[in-house]
């Protein structure tokens, strides 16, 4: 009996959780080896849970799980509480994030990261946050040139956008080349039609163009020469 029970403690230390003890036994000894058994078979539900949400949310991806263990007390429920709270909060970080992703993919700008986060998760969420901040500045800057160019006619307007980089950078610069380009284009052929209304045939557009503005630009030119 000793011995047995001996055998499946040493199992137990060693982190083997296949042994039970079987040797027949009666009265005290009987109450040791079901307590022992019993003892084996939690740490087997115990471990198992904590296996699955832990290859759940770190292997497979599949977020939400929970481990349940029923009877467990003390440190074993703890251990299950601290491992269920991990898990939660993994699942709303990701989905926090994940829902803010998906609404910048689909041109949604208002959302943000609000989820409590620390370590490398909170440097995942202030970038994150960041880059929405960004997007909303470089998309209200370059709506306010197109809208003060391309609807109000107002010219001379330029996108300011702090800190962009890279395509936005080369966007926001594009943006800018286009209004800087229309304005003196505009404004040269402004002067030389006000010369024309005014008697004055001197005048000539000489901005650089192409395109319909270049066919403008030379039809009025023409017009200046006749």
């Amino acid at each position: 009996q000793v011995r047995n029970i001996a055998e499946v403690a040493t199992a137990v230390a060693q982190g083997d959780l296949t042994q039970k003890i079987t040797v027949d036994a009666q009265g005290e000894i009987l109450e040791l080896k079901t307590t022992l058994n019993k003892m084996v078979d939690q740490l087997n539900a115990f471990s198992g849970e904590v296996t699955r949400v832990a290859k759940e949310v770190g292997t497979e991806g599949t977020l939400g799980g929970q481990a349940k263990v029923e009877g467990v007390a003390g440190t074993w429920k703890e251990l299950t509480d601290n491992v269920n709270g991990m898990a939660a909060n993994l699942t709303l970080q990701v989905r926090n994030i994940a829902e803010v992703a998906t609404a910048v993919a689909q041109g949604d700008l208002t959302q943000k990261i609000t989820v409590d986060a620390q370590g490398e998760i909170l440097e995942l969420k202030t970038t994150l946050n960041k880059m929405v901040d960004q997007l909303n500045a470089f998309s209200g800057e370059v709506t306010r040139v197109a809208k003060e160019v391309g609807t109000e006619g107002t010219l001379g307007g330029q996108a300011k956008v702090e800190g962009v980089a890279g395509t936005w950078k080369e966007l926001t610069d594009n943006v800018n080349q286009m209004a800087a380009n229309l304005t003196l284009q505009v404004r040269n052929i402004a002067e030389v039609a006000t010369a024309v209304a005014e008697g004055d045939l001197t005048q000539k557009i000489t901005v650089d163009a192409q395109g319909e503005i270049l066919e403008l630009k030379t039809t009025l030119n023409k017009m200046v020469d006749q």
